[in-house]
């Protein structure tokens, strides 16, 4: 059980997402079953993920009626047998609306800076609020380990650390 501090877990977490502007997230259905879809995303400094989306879409109406939703994120330009790097997300996400809907924009505006308000017409923001994720930095982290932490009031907080290894 390595623990890892505070400062660490916010720092490779913060470079991970900056490493993609694409994540996949997932979402449950009605009935039950799991949904993935891939988007564009921004990140506040309180590690919520913002992506824009068509309210129609299978994955926001799912939101509608479950909140629960994953993400992963990863950077695309990894090579196999190099050291890998990802972070996945756990928590909930909803349709913003009025003024959580523009500091959404402003956030997504600031990531994206040719994104125009005018390429909005029929979508919606979305967020997603992590309450864990899981990192994966080999180069940071070591080979094979994967922390989860905490998230709350966007500061993340050491939870386990998990090693795998071949044997």
């Amino acid at each position: 059980m390595r623990r890892v501090a505070p400062a660490r877990l916010d720092a490779i977490a913060r470079s991970l997402l900056d490493a993609s502007t694409l994540f996949s997230i997932a979402t449950v259905t009605p009935g039950g079953k799991a949904y993935v879809n891939t988007a564009y995303f921004a990140w506040s400094d309180r590690f919520d993920l913002v992506w824009l989306s068509d309210p129609s879409s299978a994955h926001s109406r799912n939101l509608r009626a479950n909140a629960t939703v994953a993400a992963a994120v990863c950077d695309s330009n990894q090579s196999w047998g190099e050291s890998d790097r990802g972070m996945q997300l756990f928590g909930a996400g909803r349709e913003l609306d009025g003024a959580a809907a523009r500091a959404a924009e402003r956030t997504y505006g600031a990531r994206f800076p040719t994104y125009a308000e005018s390429e909005r017409a029929g979508y919606c923001f979305y967020w997603l609020r992590p309450r864990r994720v899981k990192l994966f930095d080999e180069a940071a982290l070591g080979a094979g380990v994967f922390v989860t932490a905490a998230v709350s009031r966007g500061r993340l907080g050491w939870a386990r650390t998990d090693v795998y290894r071949r044997r």
